[in-house]
C-alpha cells in the first residue's frame, strides 16, 4: 500500500456518512480505557464498552475516554449514539487517511491529526491517525493501535501536577495536541542532524551510497512534511475559533501551540530545501570529480599522440631511414621521445591544466 495515499476502492459508491474503515487493520479487537477527573481525584480504568462510560457522562468532571482500533464500525456507531457524535465525524474517524483538519459541530470540537514515530529498524517515519472529539465535559480520542505519546500528560492528572485536573475539558485537548506536536520536533531534530551530516561526506567521498540516503531522506522530509504542513492552518482556525468550549483563558495556550506548529512547519522547509541543495552539490561534486578524471586521461592522450607519431614513423620497414643503421640510434630515438614529453608536462603545468 502507498504511503501518502491509502486505497479506498471498497468504498465507492457508498452513501456520506457510512461507517466504513480505511487504511491497514492494526489491532483485532479495539480496547477502551477511561480517565475521569476533578479537581480532588481521580478514576482510571479499562471499559469493556462504551456505555460503561456513560455515568460518567452527567457527573461535573472532565471524562478522557481513550479507543484504540478505529475499525469496528458497530464500536463507531455506538460512541456516536452515546455522546451525539455526528455521523460525518465518525466517518472521518474510521477513514485513516484523513488530512489534519479542526471542525465544530453541535457543540463539539472535532480534530484530526497525525501521531509520528520513528521506526529504527526501517529507518523510516510512520504515521498513525489519531482523532479528538472535545465536548463539554468529556474527550474521545480515536487511535489505530496501543502505544501514544501521551504518558506525560496521564502523570500529570494521576499526580495532580500543573493546572489540567482544574481546568476543563479543552484543557486537556490542548495538553494532548501539545505532546503531539513537541513530538513532531523531537523528529524534525533527529532527521535534521541526519541531513546535517550528509555535508562532509557529500564534499569529500560523493558515492552512490550516499546518494541513495539523500533520496531516502527526501522521501522521509516529504512525508513529514504532508503530516506536519496542514496542523499550521489547524491550529490557527483553534485559536480563532468561536466555540464556547475555547475559553479566554485557554487562548494564550492555543496561541503557543500555534507558534509551535509553526515553527515545525518552517523548521521541515528549511531542512527540505538544504536536502535540494545537497542534491545539487552531490551532482556537482560527481561532474566535478569526472572533469578531474577526464582531464588527466586526456592529459596523458596528448603525450602520447606526438610519442606514437614519431614511434610509427621509426617502426616502419624501409631500409633507408635517417640514422636506422647507426650505433647510437636507439638511444637517441628514445631522448627524442622523453625530450618531447618532458616538453609537453612542462607546457601543461606552465597553462595550469595539472
Amino acid at each position: 500500500m502507498a504511503r501518502f495515499l491509502k486505497k479506498r476502492d471498497h468504498k465507492k459508491g457508498e452513501i456520506p456518512g457510512s461507517l466504513t474503515f480505511v487504511g491497514i487493520l492494526k489491532m483485532e479487537y479495539p480496547k477502551l480505557r477511561m480517565m475521569d477527573y476533578t479537581p480532588d481525584g481521580f478514576t482510571e480504568k479499562d471499559l469493556k464498552s462504551i456505555e460503561d462510560a456513560l455515568p460518567f457522562k452527567s457527573q461535573p468532571s472532565v471524562s478522557w475516554i481513550n479507543i484504540y482500533g478505529v475499525h469496528d464500525g458497530e464500536l463507531m456507531r455506538k460512541v456516536g449514539e452515546s455522546f451525539n457524535v455526528h455521523p460525518l465525524i465518525l466517518e472521518d474517524i474510521m477513514d485513516t487517511d484523513q488530512r489534519p483538519r479542526f471542525e465544530e459541530k453541535d457543540n463539539e470540537i472535532f480534530i484530526v491529526m497525525k501521531m509520528l514515530r520513528m521506526d529504527d529498524k526501517k529507518k523510516r517515519l510512520i504515521a498513525e491517525q489519531i482523532s479528538f472529539v472535545c465536548g463539554e465535559f468529556f474527550l474521545i480520542t480515536f487511535q489505530e493501535q496501543v502505544g501514544d505519546v501521551f504518558e506525560p500528560v496521564r502523570e500529570r492528572i494521576r499526580n495532580r501536577q500543573g493546572r489540567i485536573r482544574t481546568s476543563e475539558s479543552m484543557y486537556l485537548t490542548y495538553a494532548l495536541l501539545d505532546m503531539v506536536i513537541d513530538n513532531y520536533m523531537m523528529i524534525i531534530e533527529h532527521i535534521g542532524e541526519q541531513i546535517e551530516d550528509l555535508e562532509v561526506d557529500i564534499l569529500k567521498n560523493p558515492t552512490p551510497q550516499l546518494l541513495a540516503r539523500i533520496h531516502n531522506l527526501k522521501i522521509e522530509i516529504n512525508y513529514l512534511r504532508k503530516s506536519i504542513r496542514p496542523c499550521g492552518d489547524l491550529t490557527l482556525h483553534l485559536m480563532r475559533s468561536e466555540s464556547a468550549l475555547i475559553t479566554p483563558e485557554i487562548k494564550p495556550f492555543l496561541q503557543d501551540l500555534a507558534d509551535l506548529a509553526r515553527r515545525s512547519v518552517e523548521t521541515i522547509d528549511t531542512y527540505r530545501d538544504v536536502l535540494s541543495d545537497q542534491l545539487n552539490i552531490y551532482h556537482s561534486s560527481v561532474s566535478n570529480k569526472m572533469n578531474e578524471v577526464m582531464k588527466v586521461l586526456t592529459i596523458f592522450a596528448a603525450i602520447f599522440i606526438p610519442l606514437t607519431f614519431i614511434a610509427g614513423i621509426y617502426g616502419t620497414n624501409f631500409e633507408y631511414l635517417p640514422e636506422l643503421k647507426y650505433k647510437y640510434s636507439y638511444f637517441i630515438f628514445w631522448g627524442v621521445l622523453i625530450s618531447v614529453a618532458l616538453s609537453m608536462v612542462v607546457y601543461f603545468r606552465k597553462k595550469g591544466w595539472f
